[in-house]
């Protein structure tokens, strides 16, 4: 055997080698991190809750699955050298497939797309496999045998160009990203993991505000910090499954329903279903703050006024989400029903309307309220409130 075909057949094992360690890598990260929680909601759906995504176990095991089917690819076509990077294709659509979840984690979690992307993605990677076997044994150009080859190197790109296939054909919706790290957050009890996640971002929707607003009830934060995060819906969908649109898939409904009291039954609103409690004597501390923030999401103050000193005593320290409400609701009404006073946010309430008036033009003038006042109840009143007519 020639120095020739030594130098080719280490090559051909660097570059095997080379793409082998690329693709797990890349596989692993991105079952491991990228695509975990959303895996894990994925397979409880599918399996109707009789299997569990595990973080290890998982991605090594679905890893392996792929580096088997490569296997068979290469057996059978048998490239080896500049182009032995397709063979790992069929694995990269595969791991595209199962991470492009439907956002909303219907029972049919992956997206239709894929029975017409599938055959028409095999169909041209199909002929291009046909000609680079037809190049095959024109190919005997020198090549180094190291790390730094021309023919690595080339197969890396072709990697990194499949990976990014990976990546726009997989689910890249944020907010189900951020669904379903929080849920997983708060089924594993890291109450703060799951309220920093998407805390900086503006997109939520109904499910995500049903989730953040239990997990700031589990921390006793609710009427502190509810409205420093985008609101979604209305009263109703504070609970899942009610009246409401919300609904949570790996935490169990009826987990959250005794976490208030009781499981309801035939209850379709979120305020007959606190009615009930309280009538019944079974109502936890939790429905105060939930009533509270309830009738302000649907920008009822009046409501709002009734209940507060039903479940608090106005004279002494209140969550800040409601005193801003009561600040709000006396400057809003001629003969207010609950008359407060509070100095300090009297005065931050003068500013707020100062700024109001100082911009003549809508946008600008929401877009500087945002910056200084987006974090309360009297920006979500005034610029984002969903109000029930």
């Amino acid at each position: 055997m020639n120095s020739n075909t030594l130098n080719r057949i280490g090559s051909t094992t660097t570059t095997q080698v080379v793409c082998a360690v690329v693709f797990c890598t890349f596989s692993l990260a991105w079952l491991c991190w990228f695509q975990a929680d959303l895996l894990m909601v994925a397979q409880h759906v599918w399996s109707g809750g009789q299997t569990h995504y595990n973080r290890v176990v998982s991605p090594l095991a679905i890893t392996f699955a792929l580096l088997a089917i490569q296997q068979i690819v290469f057996r059978t076509t048998g490239l080896a050298k500049r182009t032995h990077a397709l063979t790992y294709f069929p694995s990269m659509l595969l791991l595209a497939i199962i991470s492009d979840i439907n956002p909303q984690f219907s029972d049919y979690c992956i997206s239709s797309r894929w029975w017409w992307i599938t055959p028409l993605a095999l169909l041209t990677w199909g002929l291009v496999v046909w000609v680079s076997r037809l190049a095959l044994p024109f190919d005997n150009s020198k090549v180094n045998t190291g790390f730094f080859s021309r023919r690595v190197w080339g197969n890396v790109l072709q990697m990194v160009m499949m990976m990014l296939m990976v990546a726009m054909l997989s689910i890249t919706n944020a907010v189900a990203h951020y669904r379903s790290h929080v849920e997983v957050s708060i089924m594993n009890g890291e109450l703060d993991e799951a309220l920093r996640t998407g805390e900086r971002s503006s997109e939520t929707d109904v499910h995500l505000t049903m989730l953040r607003a239990y997990a700031l009830s589990l921390k006793g934060q609710l009427g502190e910090r509810l409205f420093e995060y985008p609101i979604v819906g209305h009263s109703d969908d504070l609970l899942p499954m009610m009246k409401g649109r919300s609904r949570v898939v790996l935490l169990s409904r009826d987990s959250i329903y005794n976490y208030f009291g009781a499981r309801p039954i035939g209850i379709s609103t979120m305020n007959r279903y606190f009615d009930l409690l309280e009538k019944d004597s079974l109502a936890t501390t939790a429905v105060a703050d939930y009533r509270l923030c309830g009738c302000l999401i649907d920008g009822r103050l009046d409501d709002f006024a009734y209940y507060l000193p039903k479940y608090y005593d106005v004279n002494q320290p209140l969550p800040k989400h409601f005193r801003e409400a009561l600040i709000l609701y006396n400057h809003l009404k001629y003969n207010p029903s609950l008359v407060y006073k509070d100095d300090v946010m009297d005065e931050d309430w003068n500013n707020f309307q100062e700024l109001r008036d100082a911009y003549k033009s809508p946008n600008e003038r929401k877009a500087v309220l945002a910056e200084r006042y987006g974090g309360s109840y009297w920006y979500y009143y005034y610029y984002c409130a969903n109000r029930k007519k």
